[in-house]
């Protein structure tokens, strides 16, 4: 792993041309850090209702679906026995007030039509041949009471809704030769529903959106609870990850205790793997460190002396990048000026004659992210482009950094201006182990350098994606978190 110095007087860093990086704004380079989110993969944006709201409008839908299939139903089944009594409680008056008018005589038929007329609100008119009606057949209830009524009380029956212009329940029927008018109050025509069916239909509806979110609820909590776990284990917090193994629910304790001890098993691991890591740094580098010395002492052919050193400096610097790649934990945050870290990084390449740097940065810049981590990122990402972003023609890697920053985030770019990657090889270019073409892998190396950065800037609550640039060579791509105030 290449290191780069903490401090350096302004007087000795590396004098960088200041000249514009236009590629920066490029779509292909700002869009590759936009679609990329804080785990390293790709955004993928899904509209549309979390579980609970899902649920419940699934069982709201159900529950109001059979509400009103029951509620057709009773409708259904009360219409023609209210109907049937409608009619037979208008036949009951009228056949019982017929008889009594022609049972009594003049003085006493008078004082009865009265007294009916004032207790039992009916009001009995004689019937006349010019008399304009309009029949009550609007509706369904109105046809059928008015066709049993017509059965119940003879041929000449009627049933209007207004008599010469004035409304109200009409009823047309005969006595002997007479023709007559019996005019009632709507209150006597029993229409199916009513203000009580609306009150019992609003109360059912209610308790049933109720019951819906309470069981949506229910069902939800577990599996968020879950979730949280699955993302606090995600990220190595396994602590925070335990969940309830007394809950009533059998199928849901099963799930708990199988991911607790899944969870423990982790834990497990990552703690035998940082015993592991922790000896292998003495067990390994020290038996190199006698090597070197050994060889330093022994060899007396120069050039031998120099190959045998070189290749312990490469196993020592493989063994490096693999604690580097598996070292666990967290990153410890704080503000950090970006320029400095770029330009701490950038002092060693002073004395090189085969690279070129341009650099663009705005003022100020402040990312959230550890000061010693992001410049083992920078000074990677500056080596591998040095070493195969090489221009073919005059063999010198030509460098640009730039960095901008877009609301919350700092977008930083390196490219260089080599041959590029093919594309359906970018995206494994992160994956451990894994080596490009021969032309941009002909130094030796683990193959895990771009793994290490992209694990690094994803524990910086970052994001890290390769690209290759529209006027050629690769561009990394990085960001990270914005710091506004101190």
């Amino acid at each position: 792993m290449f290191s780069c110095p903490t401090t350096a007087s302004e007087a000795e860093r590396i004098q960088l041309t200041q000249t514009q990086v236009t590629e920066f704004s490029d779509t292909d380079s700002e869009e590759s850090l936009e679609s990329v989110d804080l785990d390293g993969s790709e955004t993928i944006t899904h509209r549309g209702l979390n579980l609970f709201w899902r649920t419940f409008f699934l069982i709201s839908a159900l529950l109001l679906g059979s509400m009103m299939v029951w509620q057709q139903t009773l409708t259904a089944m009360e219409f023609e026995s209210r109907a049937l009594e409608t009619a037979e409680e208008l036949a009951s008056q009228i056949n019982l007030s017929r008889m009594a008018l022609i049972y009594s005589d003049a003085i006493t038929r008078v004082s009865l039509l009265k007294d009916i007329r004032d207790q039992e609100g009916l009001d009995f008119l004689p019937r006349e041949p010019t008399d304009r009606f309009t029949l009550h057949n609007s509706d369904a209830m109105g046809r059928r009471v008015s066709t049993e009524l017509v059965s119940r009380l003879g041929v000449g029956s009627i049933m209007a809704s207004s008599v010469n212009d004035k409304p109200g329940l009409w009823i047309g029927f005969r006595i002997g030769a007479d023709d007559y008018w019996l005019l009632a109050t709507e209150e006597h025509f029993n229409r199916a529903g009513g203000s009580t069916w609306g009150v019992w239909l609003t109360a059912a509806i209610g308790l049933s959106l109720l019951g819906a979110a309470l069981i949506a609820r229910l069902i939800n909590r577990p599996l968020k609870q879950l979730s949280f776990a699955a993302s606090r284990v995600r990220d190595g917090d396994f602590d925070a990850s335990h969940l309830d193994e007394t809950v009533h629910t059998g199928e849901i304790r099963e799930v708990n205790i199988g991911f607790n001890r899944m969870a423990q098993k982790l834990s497990k691991v990552e703690q035998d793997r940082a015993v592991m890591l922790a000896g292998i740094s003495h067990d390994l580098r020290t038996p190199l460190a006698r090597l070197r010395l050994e060889t330093e002492l022994s060899v007396s052919d120069l050039e031998a002396r120099a190959h045998m050193a070189a290749d312990i400096a490469q196993v020592d610097a493989i063994i490096g990048k693999f604690l580097d790649y598996a070292r666990p934990g967290k990153e410890k945050l704080t503000p950090v000026v970006l320029s400095d870290v770029v330009q701490a990084c950038l002092y060693s390449y002073q004395q090189q004659d085969d690279i070129q740097i341009n650099l663009q940065l705005e003022d100020n810049l402040l990312v959230l992210a550890d000061e010693v981590e992001l410049g083992r990122i920078v000074s990677n990402l500056l080596e591998n482009a040095r070493r195969y972003g090489k221009s073919a023609d005059t063999g010198i890697a030509r460098i640009q950094i730039a960095a901008i920053s877009r609301d919350k985030w700092v977008l930083i770019k390196i490219r260089d201006h080599g041959i590029g990657v093919a594309t359906e090889q970018l995206t494994n270019l992160t994956q451990p182990f894994y080596r490009g073409e021969t032309a941009r892998t002909a130094a030796n190396g683990a193959g895990l350098g771009l793994a290490i950065v992209e694990k690094t800037v994803q524990r910086m609550g970052g994001a890290f994606s390769l690209t290759n640039a529209g006027s050629g060579g690769l561009s990394a791509n990085i960001r990270l978190p914005r710091v506004t105030s101190v």
